[in-house]
């Protein structure tokens, strides 16, 4: 099968205003500038349109005329690389799908170990942020969380009852493995993250976990988070306020 065969067998199977790449059609490097050419011509035909250099998708057609691909669409592209995940939401629009502000931002924060990614998709303005480890599909949900409780104290809108008792269960629900997991990765995060979750692993009696935080931490350093005992009755144990 020759490379324009090809692309025209995997790209009847995407769906209409699903984005893809030369990645998604897994088109070897050498064969680029034939592949290109291809996409030329299916643009020139109008089978797909180009997004932005590099970017296509198949257009759909509605009563109202043609129907634009999504954001979150377009932004996957950003948050993979052959085809493995290199970077993650967090943020306001994190916090948000996650229910913890009502407050929606224009600007997406996209967590990167190795890429700074910069970019503008329709009306979102994509700026970069830090993974304090290397990202991985499996690892995102553990991030995420201990992003929570890093920007905890400057989240808009914020209930911090509610966030407190939304991080317990959420680390309550993860496997023996997925909580060790997330005590290591803590250990790369700043200080007020350590003690943050060996406060809610302390409150969760899993004991020898925050233990292990609690060596990482300067007993002389304090961590202002807005949390009262009433909420978190561990705080004491932690320098925490």
């Amino acid at each position: 099968m020759n490379i324009t065969t090809s692309i025209k067998t995997k790209v009847a199977r995407i769906d209409t205003g699903e984005v893809f790449t030369y990645d998604t059609l897994s088109i070897p490097q050498s064969e680029f500038s034939a592949a290109a050419k291809a996409l030329s011509r299916m643009v020139s035909n109008g089978v797909i349109k180009r997004y932005k250099n590099g970017m296509y998708y198949k257009p759909k057609q509605t009563a109202f005329g043609e129907l634009k691909p999504r954001e979150d669409e377009l932004l996957k592209n950003y948050l993979f690389e052959n085809n493995k995940q290199i970077a993650y939401i967090t943020g306001v629009r994190l916090y948000n799908q996650l229910g913890l502000t009502t407050q929606v931002s224009k600007v997406v924060r996209l967590a990167s170990k190795d890429k700074e990614i910069k970019t503008k998709i329709g009306n979102l303005v994509i700026k970069p942020a830090k993974s304090y480890v290397p990202v991985t599909r499996k690892n995102v949900p553990l991030l995420q969380l201990l992003d929570v409780m890093k920007d905890f104290k400057n989240i808009p809108d914020m209930d911090k009852k509610r966030a407190v008792d939304f991080l317990k269960k959420q680390i309550e629900n993860l496997s023996a493995e997925d909580k060790g997991k997330l005590t290591n990765f803590a250990k790369a995060y700043p200080p007020k993250v350590r003690a943050l979750l060996g406060a809610l692993l302390e409150t969760l009696s899993l004991n020898e976990l925050s233990e292990s935080l609690k060596e990482t931490i300067n007993y002389l350093s304090s961590y202002e988070f807005g949390i009262s005992e009433k909420t978190l009755p561990t705080i004491s144990n932690w320098n925490i306020a």
